[in-house]
């Protein structure tokens, strides 16, 4: 390629060192004790320690009849055996009688096994007349039933710190005793959409130079992809009051990012403000889209500088931030990168690292072909990122390819 672009290039900061430094620089949340009725998604901050043996005692795994195994021995269609039912156990109750040979108890799934029985007989394989039981299938001992502590033994560790919280999770958490539970609290992001072009969404007619607002909403959105609780606010691309409203935000919430008024050049208002009142990690990425992403600390508070550009944005927030918001939780996260063959040739430069919106499936990658940083349609269309690495200049057809799908980065 020509000098020019070359040089360019080579002013910017590598993708490596722009996401170290916001690594050096990552935050954590406080921990919160909650209920566990609102614990769903969220990171344990503590590990648990079973409280109770679950199941707390031998219980019946179906509806049947408890049994001596031993004493079915040799049944079958051809040579049924008889028991004298003595008592019934229904979920929730328990029986004080002991089964002794050629007796049974009536049982429903979940019940206590009774003392001396040791096996459970479903009901299909029985007829009941009155108190007499007729079986046509032999048990073995310790079959159809729950033992104690199949589970969860008591004050064993079932599950650690940083475990996100799932619905499987939740019942392992109840069943240990676990009324409440400490979390990391959810970061709370404000941010600050900036530009005196934007306008909010409306069916009429917008006035020449004016655009909607859209990356308000699409942004939101990821945040709360990401975990976490969003404010949005705006401002004009005025110093003073992008300087106001990052001043506030860092004194009220945990995050803060800001779309648009980052772009290379002087006069670069966001990044002025972020200079003037902290300390800018990075400005500019050898990225595609999105380099003119930025970053900085204001009042101990990370700031995120993205690009007014909707795709770049999106883009930007991917890369540099939801790793961010993940680790304050406690959540590990890294891209899982796959191989997928490439359908098309794609160019590309070295020194930098292209995200190329793709459609991708089992097999293949296709990158989006119109994939302007405006173009909100291309994400719309697009199921995943194809990355290409700053040392390669593109792929040939078939090649394989480097694919990050879109699903694997929620919370």
């Amino acid at each position: 390629m020509g000098g020019s672009l070359s040089l360019f290039l080579s002013k910017l900061d590598s993708l490596s060192s722009a996401l170290k430094l916001i690594n050096d620089n990552q935050k954590f949340s406080d921990v919160e004790e909650i209920s566990i009725y609102d614990a769903h998604k969220r990171v344990l901050a503590e590990d648990i320690i079973a409280f109770h043996d679950s199941p707390p005692f031998d219980k019946s795994a179906m509806d049947g009849f408890a049994v001596v195994g031993e004493d079915t021995f040799g049944a079958s269609q051809s040579q049924p055996k008889d028991f004298k039912i003595i008592d019934s156990i229904g979920a929730g109750d328990f029986s004080d009688k002991t089964v002794g040979n050629g007796e049974a108890i009536t049982i429903a799934t979940g019940a206590p096994i009774p003392d001396g029985a040791n096996a459970v007989i479903m009901k299909e394989y029985t007829t009941v007349e009155g108190d007499d039981l007729t079986i046509y299938s032999q048990v073995t001992p310790g079959e159809n039933v729950s033992p104690k502590s199949e589970d969860i033994c008591k004050g064993q560790k079932i599950l650690d710190k940083n475990t996100f919280i799932r619905y499987s999770e939740l019942g392992l958490i109840a069943s240990a005793g676990y009324s409440t539970v400490k979390v990391f609290k959810k970061p709370r992001v404000k941010v600050i959409i900036t530009g005196n072009e934007l306008v909010e969404p409306t069916k009429v007619e917008i006035d020449r130079a004016k655009i909607i607002n859209s990356n308000q909403f699409t942004i939101k959105a990821l945040v709360e992809d990401s975990g976490c609780v969003c404010e949005i606010s705006h401002a004009g691309d005025s110093f003073d009051e992008v300087k106001e409203a990052i001043l506030e935000a860092s004194r009220d919430f945990d995050v803060i990012m800001t779309t648009g008024g980052t772009a290379i050049s002087k006069g670069d208002v966001v990044l002025d403000v972020v200079d003037s009142v902290g300390d800018i990690l990075f400005h500019g990425v050898a990225i595609r889209p999105g380099k003119p992403a930025g970053a900085g600390i204001v009042n101990g508070k990370m700031v995120f500088t993205f690009s007014g550009q909707p795709v770049a944005a999106m883009s930007q927030f991917d890369i540099f931030a939801r790793k961010f918001l993940f680790e304050m939780q406690g959540r590990a996260f890294d891209f899982h990168i796959v191989k997928r063959t490439s359908q098309l040739k794609i160019p590309s430069q070295l020194g930098r690292t292209d995200f190329i919106r793709a459609v991708s499936d089992d097999v293949h990658a296709k990158h989006v072909l119109n994939r302007g940083s405006g173009i909100i349609r291309s994400m719309v269309e697009a199921n995943s990122y194809i990355i290409i690495d700053e040392n390669d200049e593109g792929y040939q057809k078939n090649d394989l390819v480097d694919v990050v799908f879109f699903n694997s980065l929620v919370w």
